[in-house]
């Protein structure tokens, strides 16, 4: 069974590795035996977490957005390494101007932070899959690349709309992904994702819970929504991205898993 989910010989790239989930599934992926590029924009953070993982991380600086700076850090990952298995499309995220508010509704959005919200999830997804797939379609092996989708795909959560119609055309992709791949490359490039409920991070802590540490309206909502009864760790994640990234799912591509708790199945009553 150990085989069966080991990572030994694979190179990963994590975006977002500076976040609080990008940072815990890059932890997962190197301690199943993968060697992996922390890729994120702040480099005192990915060489931190380059520093806490070992001999087995390399931190990468990138904006997920600019072609040029992704090309420079898969030369940076192919010279050290000289292959690309595992993308893990980590980055993303909310634009506060992007949601709603009591003040503002929806036809009081700009569109500059609508497109932005759009361009962060949507192209901050396809342009790191473009430049590093292109590496991974010329190795060997079983290779993956891995989305972060969201709960607000399936279902309206109110305020984020920007956010959630990036996530909305994320998913899309994966499938999409999923099906080009494999016809165009073979099966052995496979592409899922994964849709994490709710999870404590920089971005969305001051909405979910207050500078007194107690649950806001809308955490407790969430909370009382969720079968689980709580929110869930970035840890909790790791155990379904190595999986999907493992032997173990060579035959799993254009799923999407969701890791929450049970929000998905929970219909309120």
């Amino acid at each position: 069974m150990s085989d069966l989910f080991s990572l030994d010989g694979r190179v990963a790239v994590v975006t977002g590795a500076s976040g609080a989930l990008g940072g815990a599934m890059a932890r997962g992926l190197a301690r199943a035996g993968a060697r992996v590029g922390l890729l994120a924009r702040r480099r005192e953070r990915v060489e931190a977490l380059a520093e806490k993982i070992g001999a087995d991380a390399l931190p990468l600086v990138a904006d997920v957005l600019d072609r040029e700076q992704l090309e420079a850090t898969r030369a940076e990952l192919l010279d050290r390494w000289g292959a690309v298995h595992v993308l893990v499309n980590g980055a993303g995220g909310n634009v506060a101007e992007a949601t709603t508010t009591e003040e503002r509704g929806i036809f009081d959005i700009p569109e500059g932070p609508l497109r932005e919200a759009l361009d962060l999830n949507f192209f901050g997804t396809l342009l790191p899959t473009q430049v590093f797939g292109e590496a991974m379609a010329e190795a060997d092996g079983d290779r993956c690349i891995v989305n972060v989708s969201s709960m607000a795909v399936d279902r309206a959560l109110t305020r984020v709309v920007g956010y959630s119609a990036g996530k909305a055309a994320a998913e899309n992709l994966t499938r999409w992904l999923a099906v080009e791949a494999a016809k165009r490359y073979g099966p052995e490039l496979r592409v899922n994702a994964v849709a994490p409920g709710s999870f404590l991070g920089e971005q969305n802590r001051a909405m979910l819970v207050g500078e007194d540490g107690e649950l806001t309206e809308r955490g407790r909502t969430i909370v009382d929504k969720t079968p689980a009864g709580r929110f869930g760790e970035p840890e909790e994640l790791v155990g379904t991205l190595v999986y999907l990234c493992s032997p173990a799912a060579r035959f799993v591509t254009g799923v999407v898993v969701p890791v929450d708790g049970g929000f998905s199945a929970f219909g309120g009553v």
